[in-house]
């Protein structure tokens, strides 16, 4: 059984349950914020799910800071802990945290369990870890982190089953494309190179973040507008990205039906597409060529024109795209003559969640 509440914050939020039986319910509710949400969930996992049957809850923690590389049985140390990286990462950690302190007061006697996004990434090679920056800012954990890293987790391990162990440790790129999107690369199944770096709003640009910028942008914005940093954040985080080059949404699906007539939102996805593209290339330097992409994500998973319109000129690369495969939303959407595999896999964070609390309470076997 899986629940989950989308739309937080905004008309029309959804309680959403899948049960094994692949029944699906919906229940909706009206003014959620973050904190009705969590209690709404807590009320369903008790009316729902029989204590006993609740052997451990896992928790998603976006950001590990510098010393968080496995998950981890929650105590009282490491939510204190958790509470001192919310700098890392202000956007996620507190409500994070918030459900980590009610979950754990609600079921005191369950183990509980954090999963860090950033982790797969954290053995990445130095050269990709580093900022040019001062090195004493390195002392207070400032280097490129990578996020999504559960999904890429699971993406790595499904690749494995579809395609053998051989191709899932050759030179492959991921593309989680999503609301949140990023990219990385790995080889020998092990992250070589990732688009995030520092925090989750870099790298390619998003449904509402803008990814990288220019640096001596905030400090224009500030000295012709007098934006302030907190503004400044929330711009980035939350009014950038497809929305902010469209002025109309989000969704990229909304865009790819109003493109042919507003000049907006086409400018809105060939960016997007643009950066996706350039990002396979670079990712594909770092590798030194390409064997596997794979694409992820609501749009990487759902979208045959964004693939399309990804792959367009990456020949080079030897990729190229069975259109019929690629229309019919199959997992092999390379054409046969291909060098390069192309792949769509459904990714699970929630899966790879269940799994690493599972091994912390059981062991690995």
């Amino acid at each position: 059984m899986n629940a989950a509440i989308t739309r937080i914050g905004q008309a029309g939020a959804l309680l959403s349950v899948s049960r094994q039986d692949d029944e699906k319910q919906t229940h909706q509710l009206d003014g959620v914020d973050y904190g009705s949400a969590i209690d709404h969930l807590v009320q369903w996992l008790v009316a729902e799910v029989p204590l006993e049957e609740i052997a451990a809850i896992g928790h998603r923690v976006v950001h590990g800071g510098p010393a968080h590389s496995q998950p981890e049985l929650l105590t009282d140390d490491l939510e204190r802990e958790l509470s001192s990286l919310i700098a890392f990462d202000p956007g996620h950690a507190p409500a994070a945290l918030q459900l980590i302190n009610v979950l754990r007061q609600q079921f005191p006697d369950v183990p509980q369990m954090a999963c860090f996004d950033t982790a797969f990434f954290h053995d990445m090679p130095r050269v990709a870890q580093q900022l040019p920056l001062p090195r004493k800012y390195e002392a207070q954990g400032l280097r490129r982190y990578g996020f999504h890293g559960l999904s890429y987790n699971y993406l790595l391990a499904a690749f494995g089953e579809m395609a053998g162990e051989t191709a899932a440790n050759g030179r492959v790129i991921f593309a989680h494309l999503g609301s949140g999107a990023s990219l990385a690369a790995t080889f020998g199944g092990q992250p070589v190179d990732t688009t995030m770096g520092f925090t989750s709003a870099s790298g390619i640009m998003m449904s509402s973040r803008t990814g990288d910028l220019d640096p001596g942008i905030i400090g224009f914005l500030n000295q012709q507008g007098g934006l302030s940093i907190e503004d400044y954040g929330h711009m980035v985080n939350f009014e950038s990205g497809l929305v902010g080059v469209s002025e109309t949404s989000a969704d990229m699906y909304t865009l790819l039906q109003a493109e042919t007539t507003d000049e907006r939102a086409a400018e809105a996805v060939n960016l997007f597409v643009y950066q996706v593209k350039k990002s396979i290339g670079a990712l594909a330097a770092s590798l030194g060529g390409l064997d596997s992409l794979i694409f992820s994500g609501g749009i990487g998973e759902q979208s045959p024109l964004i693939r399309q319109r990804v792959v367009e000129g990456l020949g080079f690369l030897g990729i190229e795209l069975d259109d019929t495969a690629n229309q019919q939303q199959a997992e092999l959407i390379s054409a046969p003559h291909s060098t390069a595999g192309v792949h769509v896999i459904a990714t699970d964070e929630a899966q790879v969640i269940a799994r690493q609390a599972k091994e912390i309470l059981y062991g690995s076997n």
